[in-house]
């Protein structure tokens, strides 16, 4: 393959594509194959690397060459050190610290979608050719992706990421989804798991970020409060519709929606729990709920049996609830379902 700026963003984008398809399978006795599989990226990548390093360093600032060459770092860091471990336990907890440079990636090439057509097509749902009419005049501070808290550092806690639709106008009041990481993770990696969507469909996405390494599932009032804080700001900045937000979240992240949903001190009444657990809660909290439940048939850390009888307690306390079993899912995110939460959401389905 001839080598331009083109065809390294094309190879960018087919290596996180496969990085995605992985973790779609993770699970840990997958991770060797899936380890075997990535690793067929890296003589690519690696040729990508050095035309990208042989740029004149003044015109690496220009046409995106060096938001093409931190990608490309961050995804060969992460192929490299995807579950380089012999322990499995180790290796399972690596392949979750490499998944965090893919979205160091992501978040590279984010910023080129205006100059590459390979990255814009990454960041769009299959068959949307473009999410933009011309830019209406955005009444905030911006579009896009924003940071906030109060440390601008990529794993600092606390805080939140949110996106605003480049289409943004405040002249229409924005569907709002509300997405939490699971154990562990933050939510400046998650909103890569609904972004796409978000850019497609046009919505606004909120990505909040516990204060610990997990959520305060035993006393919701610790992360309840600043979540609901932040959401404040995050209405005040954009016009958010109120009657239409949703709660959703993976693992713990899950099990903090189902918590804050039901802790009779918010006002969630659409709630998409993904692979978790249900917390202890006031059952009685439970009636006038809508809930969508996806759960893995394979999941090794919350056996779908308990999400079924956590469903059917739902049901009996008054909850209009739905379970959807994944029969091919692990505990891992399932990228494919957000067409089906944002449909029961009301978002229709594009495909």
């Amino acid at each position: 393959m001839t080598m331009d700026l083109e065809n390294i963003s094309a190879i960018l984008v087919a290596a996180l594509t496969a990085f995605e398809k992985g973790l779609r399978k993770l699970n840990p006795l997958a991770i060797s194959a899936i380890r075997d599989e990535l690793t067929v990226q890296v003589p690519t990548l690696a040729a990508s690397r050095a035309f990208l390093s042989a740029v004149d360093q003044n015109a690496r600032e220009e046409d995106g060459c060096q938001g093409l060459l931190r990608a490309c770092d961050f995804i060969l860091s992460a192929i490299r050190n995807f579950a380089n471990e012999e322990d499995i336990q180790a290796a399972y907890i690596s392949a979750l610290r490499a998944a965090r440079k893919s979205c160091r990636a992501q978040e590279a090439l984010f910023p080129l979608c205006g100059v590459f057509l390979e990255v814009n097509r990454y960041f769009l749902e299959p068959g949307v050719t473009s999410p933009l009419p011309p830019k209406q005049k955005a009444h905030c501070d911006s579009t896009g992706i924003i940071h906030a808290g109060s440390s601008q550092h990529p794993h600092a806690r606390g805080g939140y990421s949110l996106y605003i639709p480049e289409t943004y106008s405040s002249e229409r009041a924005w569907p709002l989804v509300v997405a939490l990481h699971g154990g562990y993770s933050h939510g400046r990696d998650f909103i890569w798991s609904w972004l796409r969507e978000a850019r497609s469909r046009g919505f606004v996405l909120f990505a909040p970020t516990s204060q610990a390494m997990t959520w305060s599932i035993a006393h919701v009032e610790v992360d309840g409060q600043t979540l609901i804080r932040h959401l404040e700001e995050v209405c005040s900045r954009v016009h958010i519709d109120r009657n239409r937000i949703l709660l959703t979240g993976m693992s713990d992240g899950g099990t903090f929606a189902l918590a804050m949903g039901m802790s009779g001190e918010s006002s969630y009444p659409l709630i998409a729990p993904v692979s978790c657990a249900l917390p202890p809660v006031d059952m009685r909290q439970a009636r006038g709920k809508r809930i969508l439940w996806v759960h893995g048939a394979q999941d090794w850390i919350f056996p779908v049996s308990w999400a079924v009888q956590a469903c059917r307690d739902l049901l009996q306390s008054g909850a209009d609830i739905k379970l959807k079993v994944v029969e091919d899912l692990s505990h891992t995110y399932p990228r494919e379902t957000n067409d089906s939460i944002l449909t029961w959401f009301g978002m229709g389905s594009i495909r």
